[in-house]
C-alpha cells in the first residue's frame, strides 16, 4: 500500500473545539440511547409531542416517536419563516446553461404552498402517491415538500432512468400524479423527458391505470410539438403557478409514510423502501447538523448528489432545510461547459461545506490540480464524501 493511502488530515484544534459533535454527546448516547434520540427529535417542531421514543415490540419493525405528530414541510420551511428567517436564502440554484435563482425561505414557503394547493384541488388525499421524474430544478424540491406538506407519499425517480424503469415504479406505487419537465439539460444540450413519461404511461390496452394527471414544468422549451394528452397533461405554470401561495399544513403521525424510494434488487424488479416521517427527519436533521458540523446562518452547503438517490433526499432536501441551511443546488454535469464549473460555483457562492461522491473526487484527480488551483476555494472548511 502506498503511503498516500494512509494520509490523515486531522481537524485543527480550533475546528475541534467548535464542533457540533463532541465526545460528551457520544457518552450521553451510550448512557441513555432513548433519551439521546428524544433530544434529537426535540430539535424539530412537533404539533403533538411523542410519548414513547421507540416501540420495538414487533421487532424487527420499529416504531419511532410513538404518538407524536408533525409536518415535515413545516419543519423544513415554515418554522424558519415564523422565526424571522424568511429572507435567508434557502437555495442558490444554478442551471447548467448558466441561469440561476436565489430562493429565500419565504419564497420557498409560497411555492410549496402553491403546489400543495393545486395537488389538493385535483383531489389528492393523504396517503396518495406522487411520482416525481425531474432533473435538478427547484420545482423538484418544491414538489417533494408539497407532498410532505399534504401527507402524500412521494416516489422520486432519477431522471436518467428509462421509461420502463419509470413505469415499473409508477405501477408499484399506484401513483395518481406524475410531475416532470418537458426536457432536461445534459452536457449543454436539451434532452427530452416528457417523451419518456408518455412512453411509460402507454396508450390503449397498455395504458397505465392509476395516473390521472401529468404536471409538466417548462424547462428546455425545445419542442414546438410536444405530445399533449388533453385532460391529463397540464403545464406547471398554468396550474401550480396560478394557485394561492397561502396554505396551512396539518400534522401527521410520526409513522406516516413520507416517501418511497426504489432500489433494483437481485431479481431485477425494483423494491420500494418506505421511509416514515418522524424517525427519518430526526435522523436526517441530526446527521446534517453533527456530521457536517453545520453552523446556521454562516455556512453555505453543497451536496452534489441527485435527488433521485436517498443521499439527495437526505442531504439536498430534508437535512439541510430542516436546519435552516443555505445550500447550492446545481442542475448539470461537473464538466459543462468545462472542468472549472464546480470550482467556479464554490468560489461564487462561498461554499463552506462540500459533499460529493468518491467517483467525482477521482475524476477531479484525473483532471489535475491546476483546475482547483485556478480558483479561490478559501471558503471551504469541511469536505464530505461517502
Amino acid at each position: 500500500m502506498s503511503s498516500s493511502a494512509n494520509q490523515v488530515y486531522p481537524p485543527s484544534p480550533e475546528f475541534a473545539a467548535n464542533a457540533n459533535a463532541t465526545a460528551a454527546m457520544y457518552d450521553r448516547a451510550e448512557a441513555d440511547p432513548m433519551e439521546f434520540w428524544a433530544e434529537q427529535a426535540r430539535r424539530l417542531d412537533w404539533e403533538t409531542p411523542f410519548g414513547e421514543v421507540l416501540d420495538w415490540t414487533n421487532a424487527p419493525f420499529a416504531k419511532w416517536f410513538v404518538g407524536g405528530k408533525l409536518n415535515v414541510a413545516y419543519n423544513c420551511v415554515d418554522r424558519h419563516v415564523a422565526a424571522g428567517k424568511g429572507d435567508r436564502v434557502a437555495i442558490h440554484w444554478v442551471g447548467e446553461p448558466g441561469d440561476s435563482r436565489d430562493i429565500t425561505y419565504r419564497q420557498l414557503q409560497a411555492e410549496v404552498s402553491q403546489a400543495a394547493n393545486y395537488l389538493s384541488a385535483i383531489g389528492l388525499q393523504t396517503g396518495d402517491r406522487v411520482a416525481i421524474y425531474m432533473p435538478m430544478v427547484p420545482e423538484a424540491i418544491v414538489s417533494m415538500l408539497a407532498c410532505a406538506r399534504l401527507g402524500l407519499t412521494h416516489s422520486v425517480v432519477f431522471a436518467g432512468f428509462s421509461a420502463t424503469a419509470l413505469r415499473s415504479r409508477v405501477d408499484d406505487a399506484e401513483a395518481k400524479v406524475v410531475i416532470t419537465t418537458d426536457g432536461q439539460y445534459r452536457r449543454g444540450k436539451p434532452a427530452p423527458l416528457k417523451v419518456a413519461v408518455d412512453e411509460a404511461l402507454g396508450t390503449g390496452d397498455d395504458a397505465e391505470k392509476s395516473v390521472e394527471k401529468v404536471i409538466v414544468v417548462r424547462r428546455t422549451n425545445h419542442e414546438d410539438d410536444l405530445n399533449w394528452v388533453e385532460g391529463r397533461d397540464v403545464w406547471w405554470e398554468d396550474t401550480v403557478g396560478e394557485a394561492s401561495p397561502d396554505h396551512t399544513p396539518e400534522a401527521f403521525d410520526a409513522e406516516h409514510p413520507l416517501f418511497l424510494l426504489y432500489t433494483s434488487g437481485t431479481t431485477g424488479k425494483p423494491k420500494g423502501i418506505v421511509h416514515a416521517s418522524g424517525g427519518y427527519l430526526t435522523q436526517a436533521s441530526y446527521t446534517f447538523h453533527n456530521v457536517f458540523d453545520h453552523k446556521e446562518g454562516r455556512d453555505v452547503f453543497w451536496c452534489g448528489a441527485d435527488i433521485g438517490w436517498v443521499t439527495g433526499h437526505s442531504y439536498l432536501v430534508y437535512g439541510p432545510l430542516s436546519n435552516g441551511a443555505t445550500e447550492v443546488i446545481y442542475e448539470g454535469t461537473p464538466n459543462t461547459p468545462d472542468e472549472h464549473r464546480h470550482f467556479q460555483i464554490i468560489e461564487k457562492y462561498g461554499v463552506s461545506i462540500y459533499y460529493i461522491a468518491p467517483t467525482l473526487i477521482r475524476t477531479f484527480m484525473k483532471w489535475g490540480r491546476e483546475i482547483p488551483d485556478a480558483h479561490d476555494l478559501s471558503s471551504l472548511r469541511l469536505l464530505g464524501s461517502v
